[in-house]
């Protein structure tokens, strides 16, 4: 039972059986990136690129031994177990907070995207040891980097949570 005063309000998000099923959509979240790059990394050669719609959007395979954008990709190998600690360390402080029910609808959303993309990659990394990205955005010279599905999901669960601190009245 959640006390008040104890430095957690009230579930407003359902019982703890019902907030388990967040993790399910975390679940689905790995699930579906996984098949993605399984699909990508056995049909595509390594720096392939074909158009999806010329002149802005591109499938490729490209691996990725770094973070975000490709942040410390030639430091040597250290990085891979310092982004997969990070990705466990993040992922278990906000399943805690899902379980124990500290979150409100719209942050159990952010939370669920965040964890599933964040584990999605730690596969890759556990795997491969680089994370494989597939999805690339360009106009002209200028190239965002190379992501996939995972990293989408991170960002709209960062989005969602920067959306329920501009709206949540605390």
């Amino acid at each position: 039972m959640l006390e008040l005063g104890r430095g957690y309000a009230p579930s407003r998000a359902g019982s703890p059986w019902r907030r388990c099923g967040w993790f399910i959509v975390a679940a689905l979240i790995v699930a579906v990136d996984q098949l993605s790059k399984i699909h990508f990394n056995a049909t595509y050669q390594y720096g392939e690129m074909r158009a999806v719609i010329p002149g802005f959007f591109n499938f490729t395979l490209i691996y990725n031994p770094g973070a975000a954008f490709n942040f410390l990709g030639g430091a040597g190998g250290w990085q891979k177990h310092l982004f997969t600690g990070l990705a466990f360390a993040v992922s278990g402080w906000l399943g805690w907070n899902i379980v124990r029910g500290r979150f409100g609808l719209l942050m159990n959303c952010a939370a669920a995207f965040i964890i599933g993309g964040a584990l999605g990659n730690v596969v890759d990394r556990l795997l491969y040891g680089h994370v494989i990205d597939f999805i690339l955005l360009y106009y002209h010279d200028w190239f965002y980097p190379a992501f996939n599905l995972a990293d989408s999901f991170i960002c709209l669960g960062a989005a969602l949570m920067v959306l329920d601190s501009l709206t949540n009245k605390r």
